[in-house]
């Protein structure tokens, strides 16, 4: 592989995610889907009232770069399938996205409530399709239980759907599609190869669901997610580098280049937010390419700040329903950091110069 490829491969992305930039800032405009304000943190976190008005689907810019680039030029056994997952996820956060503005509260009922109106309603149909929805409703208040607070997009019990369904098709490539020696192994560092069998399946199916929701939480002030996912797509871009994997190289290469020029405009004040449908496409991308290097357990490392929001929420959400009290100020974890009265530039900023500190790491682990 030559190096001036990844180079070329970086710039032919970054040329078309700023050619369609401001097409994509008018489009945004014209329709409105801009961020509205924003009930939870605005009382709370003062600054975040100034974002009223900013436009929530700049991910498309890199999502689009990203699909062009590969379909004309790096489109191969390798990329198809994080490509479709990655497109998957795009749509649904673009879904989400417009919903948030254009849709209507969806309150979530409780499992009590639920089993009350089994019991007690005038209609014996009704009592009958609320026995038999039970478990759905089980379904959907455990992810309230987690955190999940009912809005007007897509709700969490439904994205996981989507994004289960994403992580299959991975799982999927991986065990039957790809004809590798050792499809079902994971990489440890220092122990090499471990054997899961059929249970890498429900291992792939978590970790891209995870990573997937991590960057979307982390996606929360400007320039945040932006910024360490350049710092872990170059990660894996070395780490496909050192392995000879030049599909996937070059398939890290155009995101890098995508989201260089989204950052130029997502640096405060932002001309545009990320939204579900970047944010979204970009964590299940990532997770995807981990899985195609067999280096899944690098996720943690060159993601280490997604691991910390997402696990930060979910711990927060488990306090507040189950225990009544909040362990942080809020969550995820960078709120936390601001209720502390650290300014959104400097939370952002100090994220950004330890994220590649976390990526020298997972380069050097990826060797043994």
């Amino acid at each position: 592989m030559d190096i001036n490829d990844i180079v070329v491969y970086i710039f032919l992305s970054a040329a078309i995610s700023l050619l369609i930039s401001f097409p994509v800032i008018n489009f945004l405009y014209k329709f409105k889907l801009v961020r509205l304000i924003d009930k939870d943190f605005a009382s709370i976190i003062e600054s975040r009232r100034l974002k009223l008005g900013t436009p929530i689907m700049g991910g498309l810019m890199v999502v689009i770069a990203v699909l062009l680039t590969n379909l004309f030029f790096n489109l191969n056994g390798t990329t198809k399938m994080p490509l479709l997952v990655f497109a998957i996820s795009a749509l649904l956060g673009a879904f989400d996205d417009v919903l948030n503005i254009y849709g209507r509260e969806r309150p979530v009922r409780s499992i009590g409530r639920t089993f009350r109106l089994a019991l007690v309603h005038k209609s014996f149909i009704m009592r009958i399709f609320y026995v038999v929805t039970l478990p759905w409703a089980a379904f959907k208040w455990l992810f309230y239980l987690l955190g999940s607070n009912p809005g007007k997009g897509i709700q969490a019990h439904e994205k996981i759907i989507v994004q289960a369904l994403a992580g299959a098709l991975v799982a999927w490539w991986i065990y039957k599609g790809t004809g590798w020696i050792n499809p079902t192994e994971i990489w440890i560092p220092w122990l090499g190869g471990i054997e899961l069998g059929i249970f890498i399946i429900p291992f792939i199916i978590l970790v891209v669901v995870g990573m997937s929701n991590a960057v979307n939480i982390t996606d929360g002030m400007d320039g945040l997610a932006a910024g360490l996912l350049v710092a872990a797509f170059f990660g894996f871009l070395v780490v496909a580098y050192i392995e000879g994997d030049t599909p996937i190289a070059l398939l890290c290469a155009t995101v890098l280049g995508g989201l260089l020029i989204y950052l130029y405009f997502n640096i405060p004040p932002a001309r545009f937010q990320m939204g579900d449908v970047g944010s979204l496409a970009l964590g299940t991308l990532l997770a995807a390419i981990s899985f195609a290097l067999n280096r899944s357990l690098l996720l943690p490392v060159f993601g280490f700040f997604f691991v910390i929001e997402i696990i930060s929420t979910v711990v927060q959400g488990i306090a507040r329903r189950l225990l009544g009290r909040r362990l942080l100020k809020m969550a995820p974890f960078h709120h936390h950091l601001e209720m502390l009265g650290w300014p959104e530039y400097k939370v952002v900023m100090r994220f950004w110069i330890l994220s590649p500190l976390f990526v020298i790491i997972g380069i050097w682990l990826s060797q043994f």
